[in-house]
């Protein structure tokens, strides 16, 4: 019987994504790109779900890069799609999501798996991730978005320097650069990203996804942030959450937000 390529399980408001190719670290293939796509969507039409935790199988990898044999003998137009269709169908997807994700990197996040991870809205890192963009090892550049989100991240220079070199760096530099938020052990990693999306579960999903939307503006080519803002934060006023909030307030009780 065939494995799973992507396994979903859920305790409470919470749902875990894990890819399943241990044999192979995760690595990415157009069939496991196209699931994890379908599992986003799914997962952001749910309403019991109000956080949701990425993460790879086993201890060695998040996930290793993509899968170099699919496109070895590509063409320039078929290249060309190949990006396309990654940053349409998922990257992109991942970031403007409803619903926060939380990248738990265990292991290698390396190319199109760090990129993965920098599609997230956060990254929590276990102290034996090893991190970094090697694509100009292969002749080619990051194609999932890595040459803007990390720059993003860590800072133009950082990330010259890191995809100029295909050099990795450690968790814990990686907390240093603000690419990662946190880093625990590895035995802690999963219980660190619970904890994170427990405080996320338990807050407005209506002003999150606002919010999320709202943040991300100010990184939307030729879109004003602040003027994004300004109009989610005053159409939070025409919603159910912010009149159950308000009352929940002033009443002196915590909130029940549906």
């Amino acid at each position: 019987m065939m494995e799973e390529l992507v396994l979903v399980s859920k305790e409470g408001k919470i749902a875990t994504v894990t890819i399943n190719r241990p044999k192979q670290l995760n690595a990415l293939n157009g069939e496991t790109i196209a699931t994890l796509s379908e599992t986003m969507k799914s997962l952001e039409g749910d309403d019991s779900v109000r956080a949701i935790i990425l993460t790879g199988s086993g201890e060695k990898s998040f996930v290793a890069g993509a899968d170099i044999k699919e496109f070895a003998n590509y063409s320039v137009e078929e290249g060309k799609d190949l990006a396309r269709r990654g940053h349409e169908s998922l990257f992109n997807l991942i970031e403007n999501l409803r619903k926060p994700v939380i990248a738990a990197v265990n292991g290698f996040a390396l190319g199109g798996g760090l990129e993965l991870a920098m599609s997230c809205h956060m990254r929590v890192a276990s102290d034996n991730a090893s991190m970094g963009l090697p694509e100009v090892t292969l002749g080619v550049i990051p194609g999932y978005g890595g040459t803007q989100r990390l720059a993003q991240l860590v800072g133009k220079g950082k990330a010259m320097e890191m995809i100029t070199t295909a050099g990795m760096i450690d968790a814990n530099d990686g907390l240093k650069w603000g690419l990662v938020n946190h880093v625990t052990s590895a035995d802690e990693l999963m219980t660190k990203c619970s904890e994170i999306a427990g405080k996320i579960a338990r807050n407005s999903g209506v002003a999150i996804a606002a919010a999320i939307s709202a943040v991300n503006a100010g990184f939307a080519e030729g879109v004003d942030g602040f003027e994004a803002e300004i109009t989610a934060f005053g159409e939070a006023f025409g919603t159910d959450e912010f009149k159950e909030g308000t009352t929940a307030f002033l009443e002196k009780r915590k909130p029940e937000f549906k």
